[in-house]
């Protein structure tokens, strides 16, 4: 990364999209402190090595995602705490780059939010704790609310779970890769993780020695024209 634009010494990639043509899409983003914001593609258009600004974060608040978006999809945000909350993207009104962006999720001084997940109805939800437990989820279980509002179960989180470190969506056809803090890797079919319902703590995804844990997941997509990517 370092190849392709300046990071300063307290900077580190957390998000990427692939574009060829900056045409009539969106670019959505998240805060760990429950704010979303959208900005039309375009404005991406004239980079610079140096950077420009793509959100305007409060103290202390990190981006955990960005996706490229249509305009009218419907999106999730989750915490680290168990909840999430659904709604459409139309409830977030464009915005300049250089902006905060509106409340998505309320989110209290000692939870943060997780991951963005861009909803596609042919998908389920993978959601993964720091404890080396997940569970996939059908998306129909998380009724349709409105951004800014607290979030319902996603998870049950216990001492023995951990608190949810990612949420993403996978089809049976992806497999997952699990890495824990001090570096073990293991790769687990998303078929082999039978679909429940959303107030469960899941099942063990990976066996950690103690004192570790999960500490990121990635999907595997299927192959498409003879390759394989990892996509968060």
């Amino acid at each position: 990364m370092v190849n392709l634009i300046e990071l300063q010494p307290d900077e580190r990639p957390v998000a990427h999209v692939c574009v060829k043509d900056f045409d009539d899409r969106y670019v959505l983003m998240a805060s760990d402190r429950g704010k979303i914001k959208k900005t039309p593609l375009s404005a991406y258009s004239h980079p610079r090595r140096d950077g420009i600004w793509a959100i305007r974060l409060d103290d202390e608040a990190e981006l955990v995602g960005a996706r490229l978006t249509d305009g009218a999809s419907e999106v999730m945000l989750a915490k680290r705490s168990g909840l999430a909350n659904r709604f459409s993207e139309s409830e977030v009104r464009p915005q300049g780059r250089h902006t905060m962006g509106v409340a998505g999720i309320r989110t209290p001084d000692d939870d943060r939010v997780v991951s963005m997940v861009v909803l596609d109805e042919s998908s389920t939800i993978l959601t993964v704790s720091e404890g080396g437990y997940g569970k996939r989820t059908a998306i129909d279980e998380y009724r349709r609310t409105h951004r800014g509002g607290k979030g319902i179960i996603n998870m049950r989180c216990t001492e023995r779970t951990g608190p949810v470190i990612k949420v993403m969506a996978v089809r049976d056809t992806d497999d997952i890769i699990l890495v824990s803090a001090t570096g073990m890797v293991i790769r687990v079919p998303a078929a082999q993780m039978r679909v429940i319902g959303r107030s469960t703590q899941g099942v063990r995804l990976m066996n950690l020695p103690e004192g570790d844990c999960v500490v990121d997941a990635a999907r595997i997509p299927e192959e498409e024209d003879g390759e394989n990517g990892l996509d968060d």
